[in-house]
């Protein structure tokens, strides 16, 4: 990722093993539960992580159209890393194509999970992405809580 471009870096804690973690950002299924702002939902996927894949996600707001979210893998390491582009389409003008890298880390009985992505064409977009991120990452913490139970 370029150093002098817009990157998004957020960190978040969640409860549960590493490999359980990676397992909802790798398998189609879990990801769906979790995926997209709060109100969105994921009327279909295709996401099967390996390097030179491709993947779509279609994601229906609340309102409004839906839209895709599509990319190609460019590192599976289960259960540590995962790196994907990411492109909406149809896309804004201000969009361009970003990588979302995610380590995830042993912590205790915690999951430390880094997540950079970028670069980004303005800050508008980048603040788009980390209310996303966060949302969703709001609730995976939900999901991963709630099956520790």
């Amino acid at each position: 990722m370029p150093a002098d471009g817009l990157s998004l870096e957020l960190t978040r804690l969640f409860s549960a093993p590493r490999a359980r973690v990676f397992e909802f950002f790798a398998e189609a299924a879990l990801l769906a539960e979790w995926w997209g702002p709060r109100g969105f939902s994921i009327p279909s996927i295709d996401f099967v992580p390996r390097v030179g894949g491709t993947y779509r996600i279609e994601m229906q707001p609340p309102e409004g159209d839906a839209f895709e979210l599509r990319g190609t893998f460019r590192e599976v390491d289960i259960p540590s890393r995962l790196a994907f582009t990411f492109e909406w389409e149809p896309g804004d003008p201000d969009d361009e194509e970003t990588v979302a890298q995610l380590a995830l880390e042993v912590t205790d009985d915690s999951t430390r999970v880094q997540l950079r992505q970028g670069p980004f064409k303005t800050e508008a977009r980048r603040a788009l992405h980390r209310d996303g991120w966060t949302e969703s990452f709001d609730k995976l913490a939900e999901l991963v809580t709630e099956q520790r139970r």
